[in-house]
């Protein structure tokens, strides 16, 4: 698989680069992708995944993929193993794999001793109580009437906390720093609470959980993490980060260093959005090709090389920013129009009787599987007496730089010959069905000694050797950039985004192609072969994407 590097130098690689030459020979390298096993990754987490991993590699450290398993209400071994798929697609390896759940007993021990230390409490205000006597960013927060209770009172309830006395949000264990801190993140964060509920790595064993910030620090920490790589709505947590880390007798003191988190128009990054599209039916899953996540983009044909390629253009930087989705369609198209074969297909068909080509005639033509990539081979296509065009492909009364097929017009079919039309069958609408035809039987492409010159060249496929497909037309799931509300509903949803293509008619080589493989369709777009569940045995496509940016130009009309 392509490497695709991060830029030459960044930031964060400046940083790490000055710690190797400060520390010499105590210098060492380790890095993690921490994520929250409750939902499917998505692209903003390929470009956190990207960052860790290949500094890791670039500068001799290591990498661990960790699940922060702390919240077993949201999460499940399906969402475990989808995240180790989706890492090991985009073409990475973890030095370990490891579970914020595999330290439980350890994260218990350090929360006993910040309790032993007088620097956590148990706390019995509910969860309303707690939210008011925080404060607000301009109001000082107010300290809990449960904050002076003594060391042995503490490590009794917190005994019983774990033991199972307690119903789920009755108390909780809160770490005593500061509640005047201008950081509300600061004003004795809550780090345990009560959940009796089985956790899918551990059971039933445990009925308290401690919070993200306390296990992610800490476990951060105990695996020896170096450099805690995370996205800049965490800066505001990093002085809680290092409160822990200071205050518990780890001996790995991690550094935290943040960065710019993927912003990208027309998608929702939030998992609660995704979510919601899921269980309101606005997508099909965590896999439906309109969604951001790295499955979704797979299914609907990307490749890794792609997406890595978008990550790098995007850089590394403090700097909050929305990348243009025109930017990573581009990245797609310049990936999938080096490695991907070509073939005809017609998703709109009009038919065409070429008269005066033989009836029980079948000829085979050879084509070239990609015009700039000899190694790709060729093919042969068949061609007949009827043929299936674009209806797109012709106007009954022609602008005048209409080059492709109109009544008393010529065009090239690609690779084939040149056609004369000189008849349009109409039904009793006034409909164009079928058009009448001839061939010059001197431009065949290749050895064409007619010396005819026409403009305009057009795909085809043979009408009498056709398979029939279904074709899905992909497009972005929002009308606008950027989501207006805090919501997804009706009125965001574009009700183009998924068009589904009954009969059209493509080349019957495309029959017998592997599953998921990728393939332009000439003139069309680039689009994947899936397979079809439905009893009517046509072959199913989805449009990866198209030849060019259509979306600007369709939104100016």
């Amino acid at each position: 698989m392509e490497n695709i590097e991060l830029q030459a130098t960044n930031f964060i690689k400046e940083i790490i680069l000055e710690d190797k030459s400060r520390l010499g020979n105590d210098f060492r390298l380790q890095t993690r992708f921490p994520p929250e096993p409750n939902g499917f990754l998505h692209i903003g987490h390929a470009k956190a995944i990207c960052i860790s991993f290949d500094l890791a590699k670039e500068l001799g450290g290591k990498c661990y993929l960790r699940m922060d398993d702390t919240n077993p209400e949201k999460e499940s071994s399906e969402y475990v193993e989808q995240i180790k798929h989706d890492v090991s697609w985009l073409g990475y390896k973890w030095d370990e794999l490891t579970h914020a759940s595999d330290y439980f007993p350890s994260l218990y021990d350090y929360a006993i001793e910040l309790i032993k230390n007088g620097k956590a409490y148990v706390d019995h205000l509910s969860p309303d109580e707690i939210r008011s006597y925080r404060g607000t960013l301009k109001e000082s927060g107010r300290e809990s009437p449960y904050r002076e209770r003594s060391l042995d009172e503490n490590l009794k309830l917190f005994d019983e906390m774990k033991s199972g006395k307690f119903a789920d949000g009755e108390c909780v264990l809160r770490a005593k720093i500061n509640m005047q801190s201008p950081n509300l993140n600061l004003r004795d964060p809550t780090i345990y609470r009560i959940k009796h509920m089985d956790h899918q790595q551990t059971g039933s064993k445990w009925c308290i959980y401690p919070m993200y910030d306390f296990a992610h620090s800490l476990s951060d920490a105990i695996e020896g993490t170096t450099h805690s790589l995370c996205s800049l709505e965490f800066e505001d947590h990093r002085p809680l980060y290092d409160w822990f880390v200071n205050n518990c007798s780890v001996i790995n003191k991690p550094r935290q260093i943040e960065f710019s988190r993927l912003n990208l128009e027309y998608t929702a990054m939030s998992k609660r959005k995704l979510r919601q599209l899921i269980e309101e039916n606005y997508v099909k899953g965590w896999d439906d090709p309109r969604m951001p996540t790295l499955s979704a983009l797979r299914n609907r044909g990307y490749f890794p090389e792609s997406i890595k390629r978008f990550i790098k253009k995007t850089g590394v930087t403090k700097k909050f920013h929305t990348v243009e989705i025109s930017l990573l369609e581009s990245c797609i198209r310049d990936d999938l129009n080096e490695k991907c074969e070509r073939r005809m297909a017609v998703i709109d068909p009009l038919k065409i009787i070429i008269e005066n080509y033989p009836e029980d005639s079948v000829e085979l033509l050879e084509t070239s599987n990609h015009p700039q990539d000899d190694s790709l081979g060729k093919r042969q296509i068949s061609f007949s007496r009827e043929i299936y065009i674009e209806r797109s492909d012709f106007m009954e009364d022609p602008p005048k730089k209409f080059f492709r097929l109109s009544v008393d017009k010529e065009v090239r079919l690609r690779s084939a010959y040149i056609i004369h039309c000189h008849k349009a069958i109409k039904d009793d609408q006034g409909n164009v069905i079928e058009l009448r035809c001839t061939f010059d039987p001197m431009t065949k492409s290749g050895s064409d000694s007619s010396g005819k010159k026409v403009k305009g060249t057009i795909h085809w496929v043979d009408a009498n050797n056709a398979a029939n497909a279904e074709i899905h037309l992909y497009d972005r799931l929002f009308k606008e950039p950027q989501l207006s509300s805090n919501e997804v509903d009706q009125d965001t949803i574009n009700p183009t985004s998924l068009v589904i293509i009954h009969n059209a008619k493509l080349e019957n080589s495309l029959d017998e192609a592997p599953t998921d493989s990728v393939f332009q369709f000439e003139r069309m777009g680039y689009f994947i072969k899936k397979t079809n569940k439905k009893s009517s045995g046509d072959l199913l496509f989805f449009r990866t994407s198209t030849l060019r940016d259509t979306w600007e130009k369709l939104n100016k009309n």
